[in-house]
Formats: structure tokens, sequence, C-alpha cells
């Protein structure tokens, strides 16, 4: 049978795979902070009519 052992990653994709992850992390932020923004607006809106 041939089975292939794991091969150690390159420096370089490692550090892709962080630009990645980085950049992931920091869409996430951004729409979690969107989502905040418009639910704090949605809750004062709601209190004044209400």
């Amino acid at each position: 049978m041939d089975e292939k052992s794991p091969r150690p990653q390159p420096k370089k994709t490692e550090s892709a795979r962080e630009a990645r992850l980085k950049a992931a992390l920091k869409a996430n932020l951004g729409r979690r902070k969107a989502q905040a923004k418009a639910r704090q607006k949605q809750d004062e809106t709601g209190k004044e009519e209400g």
C-alpha cells in the first residue's frame, strides 16, 4: 500500500494561512460591530415609539 507521510508545511504556506485567517477575523469583527450598531439603533428607535 502507498501511504503518504505528512509533509511539513513550508513557512510560506503558514504565513499565507495566517494572513487569510487575519483577514477573515477582521471581516467577522466588522460584521459583528455593524450588527451591534444596528441592534442598538433598533432598540433606541423602539424605546422612543413605545
